[in-house]
């Protein structure tokens, strides 16, 4: 049996450095099994041009590794029917805002999709398949429900990377902010005052809370999900899966960059874990975790040492 020995988790933009006793026993340290032509795939979307980043498609494609037999398409289509069952709702749907409050009743009433608040951290929340068939999930899963449906209907919706809470917009005469998770239209003064509650009057943002979000980060931040969940689990194998493909939608994000370093420690890959944490100190010198970051770099390269 290993000796305990500290785990060094880092969480994604944040400060957050935790150590957790214990052993990672066999469990982290096992493969998972992945269909090569789910990561070919997911390989292909992550390479095509930002406007040509599918969000249905990758959404499917990353529960497709948790599920290697998911049929993609069938999923796709359950979508289409969701739109093709919606379209004569619309015809007498006038403005923009009555469209949208349609498609909200719809989804929100009708086909009972909601929030799952009771089980918020099932990791089924985060897969679109589940999300389809279950009909309850996370904001940036149904968030995605709400946007595909909508294009397929010819809607503008588009997602908004809010802190703490991934939400929707319309984007037609007028912006229209949607929070799938409650299933009710919000508007932006509520928001901002979500934010308050939730970072803090004085909290400082790289860039605007209600911004639209391209595809790749919508499912940049699905990934994140996952692999905070999975780290949190002590899954390190599925959380290395979710580090990779985050690193195939944008390779030189230094965060990820370390994390992917920091798993790769717990999986005892220390060749991996040194290439990823020194990368992460050239790209990004001055961030505020570097110092730690040296200290298990330190660590690793001992242990690197001894096996070679």
């Amino acid at each position: 049996m290993r000796p305990s020995r500290p785990v060094c988790v880092f969480i994604r933009g944040s400060t957050i450095y935790e150590m957790l006793a214990g052993d990672l026993g066999r469990e982290g340290a096992e493969s998972v099994p992945i269909s090569r032509s789910v990561r070919e795939r997911f390989v292909e979307l992550a390479r095509a041009p930002e406007g040509k980043v599918e969000l249905d498609e990758g959404a499917l494609l990353i529960a497709a590794e948790a599920y290697p037999d998911l049929d993609v398409d069938y999923y796709l289509r359950m979508l289409d029917r969701l739109a093709d069952s919606l379209r004569p709702e619309l015809a007498g749907a006038g403005s923009g805002r009555e469209r949208i409050e349609c498609l909200r009743e719809f989804l929100f009433e009708r086909c009972c999709f909601a929030g799952n608040q009771s089980d918020y951290k099932d990791p089924r929340n985060s897969f679109l398949n589940d999300v389809l068939e279950r009909r309850t999930g996370l904001p940036i899963a149904l968030s995605i429900v709400y946007i595909e449906v909508a294009r397929r209907v010819g809607l503008p919706v588009r997602g908004v990377n809010f802190p703490a809470h991934f939400m929707a917009k319309y984007v037609g005469e007028e912006e229209l902010l949607i929070d799938p998770f409650f299933g009710r239209i919000v508007s932006k003064s509520e928001c901002l005052d979500r934010l308050r509650r939730a970072l803090g009057r004085g909290a400082k943002l790289d860039r605007d809370p209600l911004e639209c979000a391209h595809n790749r980060e919508v499912l940049v931040r699905m990934l994140t999900n996952l692999k905070n969940a999975y780290i949190q689990a002590r899954d390190f194998a599925r959380a290395l899966g979710a580090c990779d493909r985050i690193l195939l939608l944008g390779p030189d994000a230094p965060l990820e960059i370390r994390d992917r370093g920091l798993v790769y420690q717990q999986l005892e890959c220390y060749g991996s874990s040194r290439a990823d944490l020194e990368r992460f100190l050239e790209l990004a010198p001055d961030h505020e975790t570097c110092d730690r970051v040296h200290d298990v770099l330190a660590s690793v390269r001992r242990h690197a040492d001894r096996i070679c």
